[in-house]
């Protein structure tokens, strides 16, 4: 069972915001795509991208959609290395991609989703509603009504990802969050988010219904929390590997912006969310940052390496 890992790199060059991909045979082990060079680089909007997400259309085809940001080309001068700056005036387009082979893709299109008052839209994701072929696209915001000073998740619903509904408010928390990931395994949905403050770290919550009420799963804030620098982990996101466990990748900021990117915690079974950190099982090429794997079929991951060994 082959993956595709779509992400940015965190590097001092604009070349990291941009599209990467690597692959893996198992979901351990995985290998740069085209030599670790963009696969896509940006051409309108804010010129980079980051928090990247991939989804398989169940009708055919993919679309790759991404935060329009590139705080190395921007973070200096126009918001003046303040992050709180960039949530009130940065990114308020979506970018987007279409393909139908994960080797072609159509032009970067900006996604504007019909409202004006966010401060911004942050780290993407899609989860397929089966029940309703519908696709919920959740992504993090802040809006003028809180004076930009509250992110939380927001989101609108699409069959086409050319026509959507209104965005509304998908899920909140009284302190600030942020990169939101959904899955469902069972009857049951697992909203996995980043908590701002008390505390501060990676959060599980889980319901029975799409739209909630979810409710945190105390017993994964405890694990989170016993670990070194639990705040300074973000960006969750999960895959199920090969042997049927359950693989949650949580990104790692704490250190020099080179040395940043994902680290594996495992647990025995989809849906079961006692984790394990597990380093000692995964090899990366370098570090991933803020995106999504995806499972392919034998022949994506083959053309994939064919392309790779071509440029």
């Amino acid at each position: 069972m082959p993956y595709l890992f779509v992400h940015f790199r965190e590097k001092l060059t604009i070349d990291g915001e941009q599209v990467h991909f690597a692959i893996s045979k198992n979901g351990t082990d995985w290998e740069r795509v085209n030599g670790g060079k963009p696969i896509l680089t940006c051409t309108t909007g804010e010129l980079g991208c980051r928090d990247i997400e991939l989804v398989r259309l169940h009708t055919g085809g993919f679309v790759l959609v991404a935060t329009d940001a590139c705080i190395v080309r921007y973070m200096d001068d126009q918001y003046r290395v303040d992050w709180r700056k960039l949530n009130h005036e940065g990114s308020k387009f979506l970018s987007l991609w279409r393909s139908d082979d994960l080797l072609h893709f159509s032009p970067q299109e900006l996604l504007f989703l019909g409202r004006d008052d966010f401060g911004c839209l942050w780290a993407p994701e899609v989860f397929f509603d089966e029940s309703t072929q519908t696709y919920l696209l959740h992504w993090s915001a802040t809006v003028k009504e809180t004076d930009f000073e509250h992110m939380s998740i927001y989101a609108c619903e699409t069959k086409d990802f050319k026509t959507f509904t209104r965005p509304k408010l998908f899920f909140d928390r009284p302190t600030e969050i942020l990169d939101s990931h959904l899955v469902k395994h069972g009857d049951t949905y697992h909203l996995f988010y980043k908590n701002s403050n008390h505390p501060s770290g990676v959060m599980h919550a889980t319901s029975k219904s799409l739209y909630g009420p979810y409710a945190d799963d105390g017993d994964f804030t405890a694990i989170m929390q016993a670990m070194a620098q639990p705040g300074s982990y973000e960006a969750p996101t999960t895959l199920v590997l090969p042997d049927g466990r359950w693989c949650l990748m949580l990104d790692f900021f704490g250190c020099e912006k080179e040395k940043m990117g994902y680290v594996p915690f495992v647990s025995p079974a989809a849906g079961n969310a006692a984790f394990e950190r597990a380093d000692a099982q995964f090899t990366f090429p370098y570090g991933f940052k803020h995106g999504h794997a995806v499972e392919i079929t034998p022949s994506e991951y083959e053309a994939l390496r064919r392309f790779s060994s071509e440029n």
